[in-house]
């Protein structure tokens, strides 16, 4: 039964050029926006290269100390990780990242074949941070705890920054470039992430150390006001809720140790990665059920708007077919089977306007990679020259999204289709059959 739906919802899409391709465009356009937006924060959540673990990765990023004549918010200091921010006991790795504005925003890359020198994204590390992320090795290996000790000029650097300075992935390991005109010598060469999972890209992986300023802290009254943050990967959802009430202890403590002096403010730090994608920063108050209203509002409005559209479009073809579904009446159709068939009908068509829908969203989402992943945070920032921000396949060719796409499509039929329909089928037979008059 359902096979003849789908072929005489074929024929008539065939006799009726005009209104399939505005219900089929119509549908496409509003299946687009909201897979545009469930694709945006599913690259920002899912667990894709190189960040497969942000189920279970934590940071903490922010801190505030007080005393009575000032305040200061920052990160954390040397000197705080070597006391007690590296020896929390509910993680299984811990990973400290430097922030050092001549190192990050400042380098620049002397090619030796003098093409021209250029800034890449560099991030001040420790061998930790590639135990959190999976990053695939193409060549060598991380520099190692003795490195970073000693501070010795090690790099970790992506496939197509070793392309750009040498012209291969193969044989790098070993070899020499100058950034800011100081040598660094390659130890491992990793296939690069996207600039769209932020918190582990950049182009060239540097251990902290190298920084001349790694152990000072800006403000002498603050011995633990620093650059640093901190990643945190956590075997499950209690550990991390039990490393949550231990950085809530040692605050607590050192508090009360320094009581008099500061006040040290990790607002609900560690954050989970999904948390960090709707805060913009750990101070800021985060309410979820306005963030429930907020989407809310934006599904209705991306859906229903288009359903009512589209719902018009179904009463007034609903109409030119009454002589139809009353002759079907009079033969023994009963009303739950012209609604079922309508249905199918709708559904052909809307699933064809989801198949456009879901290649439009791909398209823009590929051709504006570059903007409008960034369209709906609430600081964005414009991409930095020379960064990498793919889309893999793995970002877009997702179960979940081709899940969402299918959804979209039934709820889409339901909502334009059903009420017209019922209400066509609800009138007599009698006047049905006189509209072929």
């Amino acid at each position: 039964m359902i096979k003849l739906y789908l072929k005489q919802a074929w024929a008539l899409l065939r006799q009726n050029p005009l209104f399939s391709t505005l219900y089929i465009a119509g549908t496409g356009l509003a299946i687009a926006m909201t897979m545009i937006v469930a694709m945006i924060y599913y690259v920002k959540l899912a667990p894709v290269y190189p960040e497969v673990n942000r189920g279970r990765t934590l940071y903490l990023t922010n801190t505030s100390f007080k005393n009575d004549r000032s305040e200061y918010q920052s990160a954390l200091s040397y000197s705080a990780l070597q006391d007690w921010a590296l020896h929390f006991e509910n993680a299984e790795v811990i990973s400290a990242q430097f922030n050092s504005w001549q190192l990050t925003e400042q380098a620049y890359i002397q090619p030796e074949d003098r093409s021209g020198d250029f800034h890449p994204q560099v991030k001040l590390t420790d061998p930790a941070f590639f135990r959190i992320y999976a990053f695939r090795f193409l060549e060598g290996n991380p520099f190692t705890e003795s490195d970073l000790q000693s501070g010795i000029r090690m790099a970790v650097i992506t496939d197509d920054l070793a392309r750009r300075l040498f012209g291969t992935t193969e044989g790098v390991v070993g070899r020499s470039f100058s950034l800011s005109y100081v040598h660094y010598r390659v130890c491992g060469v990793v296939r690069g992430g996207s600039y769209l999972t932020p918190q582990s890209y950049a182009q060239v992986y540097l251990p902290y150390s190298v920084a001349g300023n790694y152990r000072k802290t800006p403000a002498a009254m603050f011995p633990y006001l620093g650059s640093f943050k901190l990643t945190f990967l956590v075997k499950d959802d209690a550990q991390a809720k039990a490393l949550k009430t231990e950085v809530e202890d040692v605050t607590r403590r050192l508090n009360l140790e320094h009581e008099g002096q500061w006040k040290m403010n990790l607002w609900e730090q560690p954050t989970t990665h999904a948390l960090s994608v709707f805060q913009a920063f750990p101070a800021q108050e985060f309410n979820f059920w306005a963030k429930v209203r907020y989407f809310g509002l934006m599904l209705l409005v991306l859906l229903l708007v288009p359903a009512l559209n589209l719902s018009g479009m179904i009463a007034s073809r609903m109409e030119s077919r009454l002589a139809e579904m009353g002759v079907r009446k009079s033969f023994g159709a009963g009303r739950g089977t012209l609604l079922g068939q309508v249905m199918w009908e709708n559904l052909l068509l809307t699933l064809l306007g989801g198949v456009l829908g879901l290649v439009v969203a791909w398209l823009a989402l590929y051709a504006g990679r570059e903007w409008l992943f960034f369209l709906l945070d609430d600081y964005a920032e414009a991409i930095p020259e020379g960064a990498n921000a793919y889309v893999s396949g793995e970002m877009l060719f997702a179960p979940v999204v081709f899940g969402c796409a299918f959804v979209l499509c039934v709820v889409l039929n339901m909502l334009s289709a059903l009420l017209p329909a019922w209400m066509s089928l609800r009138k007599p037979i009698v006047y049905s059959l006189y509209e072929r008059r």
